[in-house]
């Protein structure tokens, strides 16, 4: 395992968002009562943030408001086997600057799930701050880099 360096840093998340872009579903894990909770979602790389969508009173949005902490997993089939692995804090967004700017950066037709615009009042983006984010191949055998929001840990 590498420890990706500040000065890698915006390289590697460019890494990462293209090998994201791989796979179009991944897995979001959050707590419910102490019990991990996996649900397939469709997140999109915005620089260092990680962006979905869902509704305003879905589960998901419960779960996160009470435990914050979450696991995203990116799995990409042969040939690739690309693997991505974030851990974080997440943060439903009701700020009307960070529901435009989800709207603008997730990269599929958020109309398509009957939302009508950033300001509709079921569509709820989630923004995931990570504090690790790992990048390797062959399940995580093979060139296994990670990166640390807080250098040292």
């Amino acid at each position: 395992m590498s420890r990706v360096s500040p000065d890698e840093t915006a390289a590697f998340f460019a890494e990462v968002a293209a090998a994201s872009q791989k796979a179009v579903w991944c897995a979001l894990a959050t707590v419910d009562r102490n019990e991990p909770r996996v649900r397939m979602v469709h997140p999109t790389w915005d620089g260092q943030v990680l962006w979905f969508a869902t509704g305003a009173e879905s589960p998901k949005i419960h779960q996160i408001r009470a435990n914050p902490v979450v696991d995203v997993q990116y799995q990409v089939a042969p040939p690739d086997f690309v693997h991505v692995l974030v851990r974080g804090h997440a943060e439903p967004c009701l700020d009307p600057a960070d529901r435009q700017r989800a709207w603008d950066v997730i990269d599929y037709d958020l109309t398509a799930f009957g939302f009508k615009g950033p300001d509709d009042e079921g569509f709820m983006p989630v923004k995931i701050r990570p504090e690790r984010v790992e990048l390797s191949e062959m399940f995580g055998s093979a060139n296994r880099r990670v990166w640390h929001a807080m250098q040292g840990c």
